[in-house]
C-alpha cells in the first residue's frame, strides 16, 4: 500500500467508525499532513482518492467534507439454497433471447453488463488505436504470437501486482475476451460429463459454456456477502466426483460480493486436499471499491491450480474482444484449446491496451469509473428501496457495476421482463444465473449509466410492472 493509501485508509477507518460524521469537515490538507507526518502532496492524494471512492467532497473555498452514503440495504438477498445435484444445465432460449433484446433500439439497457462507453478516460484509447491504425502498418494485419502481444501481456504481468499476484508475462495468454478464457480454461481440465462446481446464483455465460461442453453444474449455496459457502462445497465434493471449480470470488457477477480473504485461502487449501483446479473469473476485480484492490485466489497459489481469467471488456469495452487467462500448470492445454478455436488474438487492440496502460490511461480511467459506479450503486439502491415493493431484497455490490434483486415470491421476472421491455425498459430475469432455472423472482440491473431522470423513470417503469403483478395476483 502507497503511503497516500495508508493516509486514505485511516481516514476511511475513522469515517466508518463514526469518528467523523456525515457532513463534518474534515482536517485541513495541511493539518492532515501534519498528523500523520507526510508532505502536502501525499495529503493531497490521500484525499484525492477518498472523494475518488465516494467517501468526501470537496466544496470550493471551504475544505473537505464527510460524504452522504447509502447505508447497506436493510434486506440483503437471502443465502441461496440450490438443489446440490449435478444437472445439465438449461436456460439457453432465455439467455438468447436477452442477448438479441438487448440490442434493440430505444430500451433502457438495465439487462446487459456493459460498462461505461462513453467516458472521457476512454478518448486517450482511441487516439492510440487512431494512430496505430494510420501508422502501424501491415504488422497490425499480421497474425499476433499465439499466446498474444508480448507488450499487452508485460502490461497485464504489471496490472496484476496489485491483485497480489507476481506473474511472469509467459504466464499469460491473451484470448478474445474473458468468455473464451473461461471456456477454454474449462475444456483443458475436463471432460464431457464431468462435474464443475460453481457459485449459485452465477454468471449465465459461465453456465452456458458448461452446457456447451457436455458438462454438469453442481450449484452451490452463495451467501450475498461473503460468497460461496465453503462447507456446502466440501460436503459436495465428498458426494460427488468434482473435476472443477468456476466461481467469480472478487465484485461478483450478480451478487456483487467480495470473499473475504481467509474465504479464499480456505477454498484454495480445500482444492489442494482434491487435487481440483479453480477457475477464477477476476474480469470484475479492477472495479472494486476499495483501494488496493482485493487480491485474487490466484496470488495465494504456488501450486498453479488455479486459471485465472480476465478482460478488458468490463473495465474498458466488450468491443475489444481481449481477455487472458494464467492457466498455472495447465498453460500447454490451454494453449491448445485457444489454437482449435481463434489462433490469434486480434493485434490492433492488443498494441493499443498496452500503450494506454504503459502510459497510465488505464489507471486514470478505472480510478474515475470505480468512483463513479460506487456513486451509481447508492443511487439505484435509493431508487430501488423508494419505489419498490415492501419485502424487496437487494444486493451491496462491493465493486463493479451490478446489482441483484430479490422480489416477493410471486413475482416471476420472466414475465416481468415482457412488460418492461413495453414500456422500453429491459432487465436480466434471475433463471439465467441458474443451472436449473432457479431464482425466477429474482432479477440483476446494471447501474453503468450517470444518475439521471431517464434512468429513474425506468426503474419507476419496472416498479409499476411489479405493482400491476401484484394486483393482478391478489
Amino acid at each position: 500500500m502507497k503511503l497516500y493509501e495508508k493516509v486514505a485508509h485511516a481516514i476511511e477507518e475513522r469515517i466508518e467508525q463514526s469518528f467523523y460524521q456525515a457532513g463534518e469537515k474534515l482536517p485541513s490538507i495541511r493539518a492532515l499532513s501534519l498528523t500523520h507526518e507526510v508532505s502536502i502532496s501525499t495529503a493531497q492524494e490521500a484525499y484525492r482518492l477518498l472523494e475518488d471512492q465516494g467517501w468526501v467532497e470537496s466544496r470550493p473555498k471551504s475544505g473537505f467534507y464527510v460524504k452522504n452514503r447509502q447505508k447497506a440495504p436493510q434486506q440483503l438477498p437471502d443465502l441461496s439454497r440450490p438443489t446440490q445435484t449435478p444437472i445439465e444445465v438449461s436456460q439457453w432460449e432465455e439467455v438468447l433471447n436477452l442477448l438479441c433484446a438487448s440490442t434493440t433500439a430505444d430500451i433502457v439497457q438495465l439487462s446487459r453488463a456493459i460498462p461505461d462507453l462513453e467516458a472521457p478516460t476512454l478518448k486517450p484509447l482511441m487516439r492510440i488505436m487512431s494512430d496505430l491504425n494510420k501508422h502501424g502498418g501491415g504488422s497490425i494485419l499480421s497474425y499476433e504470437d499465439l499466446r498474444g502481444a508480448d507488450c499487452l501481456r508485460l502490461q497485464i504481468a504489471r496490472l496484476m501486482v496489485d491483485s497480489g499476484c507476481r506473474l511472469h508475462p509467459d504466464d499469460i495468454i491473451t484470448t478474445a475476451g474473458c468468455q473464451e478464457a473461461l471456456s477454454a480454461s474449462l475444456r483443458a481440465v475436463t471432460q464431457q460429463d464431468d462435474v464443475v462446481a460453481v457459485d449459485s446464483p452465477s454468471f449465465y455465460g459461465s453456465l452456458q459454456a458448461i452446457k456447451a461442453l457436455g458438462l454438469k453444474a453442481l450449484e452451490i449455496p452463495t451467501h450475498p456477502e461473503t460468497g460461496i459457502s465453503i462447507e456446502a462445497l466440501e460436503l459436495a465434493m465428498e458426494q460427488w466426483p468434482v473435476k472443477a471449480i468456476l466461481i467469480t470470488p472478487t465484485c461478483n457477477n450478480p451478487l456483487g460480493y467480495t470473499m473475504p480473504v481467509e474465504h479464499k485461502q480456505r477454498l484454495l487449501v480445500l482444492t489442494a486436499c482434491y487435487d481440483i483446479p479453480i477457475i477464477e473469473d477476476d474480469i470484475y476485480g479492477d472495479l472494486s471499491y476499495t483501494s488496493p484492490r482485493p487480491p485474487s485466489i490466484k496470488s495465494f497459489d504456488t501450486e498453479g491450480r488455479v486459471l485465472l481469467c480476465s478482460s478488458f471488456s468490463k473495465t474498458l469495452a466488450p468491443g475489444l474482444r481481449i481477455g487472458w487467462v494464467a492457466p498455472g500448470r495447465y498453460v500447454n492445454q490451454v494453449m491448445h484449446m485457444k489454437y482449435v478455436v481463434t489462433a490469434s488474438t486480434p493485434t490492433l487492440p492488443q498494441h493499443g491496451i498496452a500503450e494506454f496502460i504503459a502510459q497510465g490511461g488505464y489507471e486514470r480511467h478505472i480510478r474515475k469509473m470505480r468512483a463513479k459506479y460506487h456513486q451509481s450503486r447508492d443511487v439505484m439502491i435509493g431508487w430501488v428501496e423508494k419505489y419498490f415493493p415492501n419485502g424487496t431484497k437487494i444486493s451491496y455490490p462491493q465493486g463493479g457495476f451490478l446489482l441483484w434483486v430479490e422480489l416477493p415470491a410471486d413475482i416471476d421476472t420472466v414475465e416481468l421482463n415482457q412488460r418492461t421491455m413495453k414500456r422500453g425498459v429491459s432487465i436480466a430475469p434471475g433463471v439465467l444465473f441458474s443451472a436449473s432455472g432457479k431464482y425466477r423472482n429474482c432479477m440483476r440491473l446494471n447501474f453503468t449509466d450517470k444518475p439521471s431522470e431517464k434512468n429513474e423513470n425506468a426503474i419507476k417503469q419496472v416498479a409499476i410492472c411489479i405493482q400491476e403483478m401484484v394486483s393482478e395476483s391478489s
